[in-house]
């Protein structure tokens, strides 16, 4: 009975080898990403690359273990999820209220070690901000919210509570 399931279950394992989800990339760079809207510097453009592009942009890097069925669809879960929250590659398309709180959160993700996930670090090490880096997106992201206080009204960029 045993060695039934056993080889059952190896079938299901060489079967689903043969179904891999779409890869996240496209062809060159995107018309509506961040830097179509606000300058991105070479030093946050390293880091961009390094740490948060993979799951963050149309363009992810996969490792060899993406050939791999069942990683292959957590990887795509991964940067499926990470695209739902900031896709620095469509942020052009964003309103500026979304744009602005986009920053705002990454500020706060960054200031709370909530990203880079300790899941991609353990494996991309050097992912891993040191304090310098995470100063510079910070800042960078600050300066950011700082062009949009001065362009757009006040009132635009953030949520207005309902009235009781």
């Amino acid at each position: 009975m045993m060695k039934k399931i056993l080889l059952v279950l190896l079938a299901v394992l060489v079967v689903i080898q043969f179904f891999h989800p779409k890869k996240n990339s496209s062809a060159g760079p995107s018309p509506n990403s961040i830097a179509a809207v606000y300058p991105v510097p070479d030093s946050v453009q390293q880091v961009l690359a390094v740490a948060c592009n993979d799951c963050h942009s149309n363009n992810t890097r996969y490792p060899w273990y993406n050939n791999i069925q069942p990683v292959a669809w957590w990887l795509a879960g991964h940067v499926n999820d990470g695209k739902k929250g900031l896709n620095l590659d469509e942020f052009k398309t964003f309103s500026p209220r979304r744009q602005y709180n986009k920053m705002k959160s990454l500020v706060h993700e960054i200031q709370h070690d909530g990203m880079p996930l300790d899941s991609y670090t353990i494996i991309h090490k050097d992912a891993l901000l040191n304090t310098a880096q995470k100063q510079l997106l910070i800042s960078w992201a600050e300066d950011i919210q700082r062009q949009m206080e001065n362009t757009y009204p006040a009132d635009s960029l953030t949520r207005q509570q309902p009235r009781r």
